[in-house]
């Protein structure tokens, strides 16, 4: 410990002794670093944040989607600080006034670039920065320059997300308008050729449909009608098997239920007849059929032995009597066509290239067709996305912060770079003091001197100075304290500066 503490000493010794030396040292590590300071121009920033609106009924309505108006956004802002973009901010603002040459320019842009950023705060919330420190501007002028760029950002913002989409979708319906215009030539040719050919050859179109899509018609109906003729057929075959396993008539019925109705019937047609009505008045209509019904009735009822009808029998013999229709309805149906498509076989068999030739321009034409109507449809939605897009302005604009004129720059901190330079100047001299007397090997105790020697020390002699020395010395000392006050005193001076500039920024 008595060690460590009496090398403190001889170096705070040495560096006392040389104290003129470490003060000089630390002037000029001072002058030079506060020169470098001063070099150091300011830097101010300017920051906005805008916030975009992406919701939107009618637009979700025809198809503009949420995720859309995000990829569209997100390409907006990556573009932004692409160099066409950074040009339009330099020739927009004073910084293209000193431009004459390309290279110029492309200097210009690249320093630029270093000094803007966008950076998305949230999906909706972007933050615009712009910073300013060109050593040609004063620093009012840089902070104003800040704060036009950010407005200037901001703007061709604006400008790409109107006019942008406006210009994409303009281009997208000339091109959709040129392929309509190409496509309809084309169908009025397929059309015109499709005509001619049905002109020459009307065996080969019946009902406007090509024989090969006839044909093909006629086998897809003939394939269902014979499932539903299986169908009817089965179900004619169950009603027959229910049919024949119920009786005609239910025994202990009256016996002359029918005839006594029949004979009623006659009298009342006789009354009618009597009375001078003709056979073609309605009643009389009514009275013979009614006896007709009757004198069936009655006949059944003979050939049961004179039992009651089953109703049981007669509803079934009624459903029988409608699929046994449906079955020769169907058979009908299945033989016309049978008959239409061996005629049209037969007619593809005699001419089998007319048939191909009539098949292909069919297929030409239904191709074209539904190329156009796509097409067409295509080009009404994004006609009515466009219109939403523009005049409806689907994304909505709005600027939170507007861009704010700097008070104070970001960087560098001079205040702090200023005393950092003259704490450094006083430890930069002190350590030149204390190194400069390690060079010399002096030795400010015996203690040291007998250490280095490895001889024993027998004692030390005091100097003796005179008053007329002693009083030099303390003139010196004044001065060696004033020189350290106007260090001091001059870094208070260079802060004072640096704040008046600040104010006056403001």
């Amino acid at each position: 410990m008595n060690g460590l503490y009496e090398e403190l000493l001889a170096a705070l010794h040495s560096v006392w002794h040389r104290r003129w030396i470490a003060l000089a040292a630390a002037w000029a590590i001072c002058l030079l670093g506060w020169l470098m300071v001063a070099l150091i121009p300011n830097t101010y920033e300017s920051r906005a944040r805008i916030f975009i609106q992406l919701d939107d009924a009618l637009a979700e309505q025809v198809g503009i989607g949420v995720a859309d108006k995000k990829r569209d956004i997100e390409r907006i802002r990556q573009t932004l600080t692409s160099a066409v973009n950074l040009e339009k901010v330099v020739r927009g603002t004073r910084l293209g006034d000193t431009i004459q040459s390309p290279k110029q320019m492309e200097a210009a842009v690249a320093g630029l670039g270093k000094n803007v950023s966008v950076v998305a705060q949230q999906d909706n919330l972007f933050e615009i920065t712009a910073t300013a420190n060109y050593g040609s501007f004063s620093d009012a002028e840089n902070a104003q320059l800040a704060r036009e760029v950010a407005q200037k950002l901001i703007d061709i913002f604006r400008e790409e997300n109107l006019s942008g989409d406006r210009g994409d979708m303009v281009e997208t319906l000339t091109f959709v308008n040129q392929q309509l215009r190409a496509r309809e030539k084309e169908l009025e040719t397929a059309e015109q050729r499709r005509t001619t050919f049905e002109a020459q050859h009307p065996e080969m179109v019946l009902g406007g449909a090509a024989a090969a899509q006839r044909m093909e018609s006629s086998r897809t109906q003939l394939r269902d009608l014979e499932a539903d003729l299986s169908a009817a057929q089965s179900s004619l075959a169950a009603i027959d098997g229910q049919l024949a396993g119920t009786p005609r008539a239910i025994p202990g019925g009256g016996a002359g239920g029918a005839a006594g109705a029949l004979a009623a019937a006659q009298t009342e047609l006789s009354g009618l007849k009597a009375r001078g009505l003709t056979d073609n008045h309605p009643d009389v209509i009514v009275a013979r059929n009614q006896i007709a019904a009757l004198r069936s009735q009655a006949a059944q009822e003979a050939a049961n032995g004179g039992g009651m009808p089953n109703p049981a029998y007669s509803s079934l013999q009624s459903i029988r009597a409608e699929r046994l229709a449906n079955v020769q309805a169907l058979t009908s149906r299945k033989a016309a066509l049978q008959s239409d498509l061996a005629s049209l076989t037969a007619s593809a068999i005699q001419d089998p290239e007319l048939a191909t030739e009539a098949q292909r321009i069919n297929r030409d034409y239904d191709v074209l067709r539904q190329q156009y109507d796509k097409l067409l449809q295509d080009r009404e939605e994004l006609r009515l996305r466009g219109e939403v897009k523009t005049e409806r302005e689907a994304v909505k604009f709005q600027v939170v912060d507007p861009p704010t004129t700097p008070r104070k720059p970001v960087a560098p901190n001079r205040p702090l770079l200023l005393v950092g330079v003259l704490i450094a100047g006083l430890v930069g001299g002190c350590a030149g003091a204390f190194a400069l007397g390690k060079i010399r090997s002096v030795f400010a105790t015996a203690a040291g001197l007998e250490r280095a020697t490895g001889l024993p020390v027998l004692g030390a002699i005091s100097q003796n100075v005179t008053d007329r020395v002693r009083e030099l010395r303390r003139r010196r000392l004044k001065y060696f304290f004033g020189a350290g006050a106007v260090l001091c005193g001059l870094c208070m001076v260079l802060l004072a500066v640096e704040f008046v500039q600040r104010g006056m920024v403001a």
